[in-house]
């Protein structure tokens, strides 16, 4: 072979060897093309099962722009939500501000969706641009307002009907944003209408548990010279009944007599069989009155003979005034002790062996106990919906009990028990009935 045939034969073989590699880094792009779209396809799926997992409509809203900015890759977020004509934003939920920049728009009324940011209200199509300020309907930003250049916005829907815009500006990599950011925003776009729909379904099937379970229990009568309050809370999760419930009354002897009580179940059943044990427990503790045990096993026996016999804890107790004090008798079925608050600001638990709760066994007795108290002290009666949580024991949500009770003794008691509802040491997820009373200052 000739040395020109050899060289003629190298020629083409270097360009198939560059068309190769060319062709080849075009599988490579392609091939990163699509690691890059799966693991951004799974970082949407993970998005909207966590926003999905959301029933607050607050959380899930600022969720919504949390997700959002991560999955564009952008610094800043922003949902608006509309007002009922449809033309204005009512609220504006950001996300992405720094301190500094919280600091520089304090006292700046948030956007109401005039400028660019109406173009979304005027036309709900997916609004994509490179430079803000170029933009005709730009109107500048108030001053402190972070320098924002690039911008993608898409309308939120809730059954057809705009319930907001999502926005998110400045992509971290200094580019504008793509249509491939656009098409990922629409898809959380639409998965968010259906968990902002999701979390209204959730506050009105809340709302009506908690109307339904506030009609079962009672409005405390006038109690002088006592004051007492009382707070009921339903649990977070929805279409969750609860069976707690408390009482007050005034007894035929003069005394007062205070019940607290839980049934064991979360649906319709716990909530009747709560009404039912309640007002079976009021007509014995007023016709029986003393000593609370036997109210207790009247009310067993009671149950025994056909009623609902499902499992209820619950604790009674008689105040009457002694010769220079207050007199407590009480009688527990399986129910946590009441704690007492006394004058100085110390808090403990009543002493005392619990008995069973109610419907395990009649024939069992239960122990009644005996306090004197000094006048200005609290007592303070509620069920485990205060105290529980899965991550510690009771005796830890009790210690923590004790100590919120000790910090806020010199509230009044309307302040006191919202003020152990609000920061209980529970996790919500059971109801929770509280009631305080507080003896007179003056005996």
């Amino acid at each position: 072979m000739s040395e020109e045939q050899s060289h003629g034969d190298a020629v083409p073989f270097a360009d198939l060897r560059h068309r190769l590699d060319a062709e080849l880094e075009q599988i490579i792009q392609q091939l990163r093309g699509l690691a890059a779209t799966k693991d951004r396809l799974q970082g949407l799926l993970d998005a909207v099962l966590a926003i999905s997992g959301e029933l607050e409509l607050s959380e899930v809203l600022r969720r919504i722009v949390t997700t959002a900015i991560h999955l564009c890759g952008a610094r800043y977020g922003a949902l608006g939500v509309l007002d009922d004509t449809g033309e204005r934003l009512k609220e504006f939920i950001t996300v992405g501000l720094s301190e500094e920049e919280y600091e520089a728009l304090a006292g700046i009324d948030f956007p109401h969706g005039e400028g660019v940011l109406g173009l979304l209200i005027q036309n709900p199509e997916p609004l994509l641009l490179g430079d803000v300020s170029a933009h005709p309907a730009s109107v500048g930003y108030p001053p402190g307002h972070p320098s924002m250049r690039s911008l993608l916005g898409v309308a939120i829907s809730v059954r057809g009907e705009v319930y907001g815009d999502l926005y998110v500006s400045e992509h971290l990599e200094g580019r504008p944003f793509e249509h491939g950011d656009q098409e990922v925003l629409v898809a959380l776009a639409n998965a968010a209408g259906i968990a902002i729909e999701s979390a209204h379904l959730f506050e009105q099937v809340r709302g009506s548990a908690e109307n339904f379970q506030r009609l079962l229990l009672p409005t405390l009568p006038d109690l002088s010279p006592y004051s007492a309050a009382t707070v009921y809370r339903p649990a977070a999760e929805p279409n969750r009944l609860g069976g707690d419930w408390y009482d007050a009354m005034r007894l035929p002897d003069g005394a007062l007599g205070i019940v607290i009580g839980d049934v064991c179940g979360h649906d319709l059943s716990a909530a009747a069989a709560m009404a039912q044990i309640r007002n079976m427990l009021r007509a014995l503790f007023y016709d029986r009155r003393t000593p609370p045990s036997n109210v207790l096993r009247q009310l067993d026996a009671t149950l025994e003979a056909g009623y609902d016999s499902r499992t209820a804890t619950a604790l009674l107790a008689r105040i009457e005034p002694g010769e220079k004090e207050w007199n407590l008798h009480w009688c527990s079925a399986g129910h946590l002790p009441p704690l007492v608050i006394m004058p100085d600001g110390q808090a403990d638990y009543l002493p005392g062996e619990p008995g069973v709760p109610l419907t395990v066994d009649p024939a069992l007795l239960r122990p009644d106990h005996h306090i004197r108290l000094p006048a200005g002290a609290t007592v303070v009666f509620f069920t485990d919906g205060l105290i529980e949580h899965p991550a510690h024991s009771i005796d830890e949500g009790m210690a923590v009990l004790i100590e919120l009770a000790s910090t806020h003794s010199a509230l009044p008691v309307e302040e006191l028990v919202n003020t152990l509802a609000d920061r209980r040491p529970s996790d919500g997820r059971d109801d929770l009935a509280l009631l305080a009373l507080r003896l007179p200052a003056q005996y």
